[in-house]
């Protein structure tokens, strides 16, 4: 106890109207002194108010930092990106899945001043690569371009995933390529679709199809020509549409749906045929060449390719990353190298790719469901 402190016998020194730092009146000098039993033991009032004072501080600076916080992912994305960014993608190159995303990042990286590098972790239909993904931090700096199979297939196909496909960020649908019916003519004579259907009637289970792997957008395709045609193929994966297609060069397989992308080129060089498109109806662009829905009513297959971000990326980074990829497909050398790879930019707001990817969660849920498959 300070010396010249008068006690009141407990050992607790008096309080004295002194201690203030203003002038105070006999009441409140009365109130000072006043001693406060709290739970048994004497505490001044003094020291309540102290801790209320606190209390109300604390208060102030959580209520502060609520109204902040949006603010932090805005003043993040403002410095967006500040290092390189890394897009996964979870298929070979040489396919269409692997130059679209290449193709944005040229100029994604020249618009940001930063390298964008694209890094191909291939395997399981596309499930490695997305689990790589899935488990990048959450801060714009990874990202995955992929086409449909690990964002809307694979979940309806695999009885358990290693990520969970609805927790990505969605930030744009870049694109769409329709996909078409294409076979090697040295192995497959069939100078239309009305041909190879009378063929395959006659021969089940005789010609071979290759596909990008199981799971995939031309597996599934090739199954749902065979339920919807009533006709049996063999389905033969590889890692990729770039190894398929070289089977189907080399004579390895007979046949394969695949996008328009990388495949068009080699019908345009007489080495492979295209005896119809799965877009809804013909292309402008290939007028004579027959939709698969004149003969088969409702038969469609798209191969889009879309940019997601892992969970929980904030969202000021998705809208800034989607707003820049926007701009780049909007450029008119982009729009000219996507038409040469058959692509019809998609584009728009990641709300947009969202409502997109469950209409064709949707869509493949009842191919699979229907078809009766399942792959472990």
């Amino acid at each position: 106890m300070a010396r010249g402190a008068k006690s009141n016998g407990d050992g607790a020194p008096l309080l004295q109207s002194r201690i203030c730092c203003r002038n105070v009146s006999a009441n409140e000098s009365a109130l000072l002194k006043r001693r406060h039993n709290v739970g048994g033991n004497y505490m001044s009032i003094l020291s309540i108010r102290p801790a209320a004072a606190a209390r109300r501080r604390l208060l102030t600076l959580s209520l502060a930092a609520l109204a902040l916080a949006p603010l932090g992912g805005a003043a993040l994305a403002q410095g967006y990106p500040d290092h390189t960014v890394r897009i996964i993608v979870p298929f070979p190159a040489g396919g269409t899945a692997d130059a679209i995303p290449r193709l944005v990042a040229q100029y994604l990286s020249k618009k940001w001043g930063q390298s964008v590098i694209i890094e191909n972790k291939t395997g399981a239909a596309g499930n490695i690569g997305a689990e790589a993904a899935y488990r990048a931090d959450p801060d714009g700096y990874t990202l995955m371009s992929t086409p449909p199979p690990p964002l809307v297939m694979n979940q309806s196909l695999y009885p358990s995933l290693n990520y969970e496909a609805d927790k990505f960020e969605p930030v744009i649908v870049m694109a769409k390529v329709p996909s078409g019916l294409f076979v090697n003519p040295n192995k497959i004579k069939a100078s239309n679709l009305a041909e190879l259907l009378t063929y395959l009637k006659a021969n089940p289970d005789k010609v071979t199809a290759a596909t990008q792997g199981n799971g995939t957008t031309s597996h599934l395709t090739s199954e749902m020509f065979q339920m919807m045609a009533k006709v049996k193929l063999r389905n033969i994966p590889y890692r990729g549409s770039a190894p398929a297609l070289q089977g189907l060069l080399a004579g390895d397989v007979d046949l394969m749906f695949d996008n328009l992308g990388v495949s068009l080129p080699l019908v345009k060089a007489g080495k492979l045929k295209l005896l119809a498109v799965a877009s809804d109806k013909r292309l402008p662009e290939l007028p004579n060449t027959p939709a698969l829905a004149e003969t088969l009513p409702g038969f469609e297959s798209v191969a889009w390719f879309a940019i997601a971000a892992p969970p929980k990326t904030p969202k000021a980074i998705v809208d800034k990353i989607n707003a820049d990829v926007n701009d780049v497909l909007r450029e008119p050398e982009v729009k000219d190298r996507l038409a040469k790879l058959s692509g019809q930019v998609y584009g728009g707001s990641p709300a947009k790719a969202s409502a997109y990817l469950k209409e064709e969660v949707a869509r493949w849920a009842k191919v699979i469901k229907e078809a009766h498959i399942t792959l472990k």
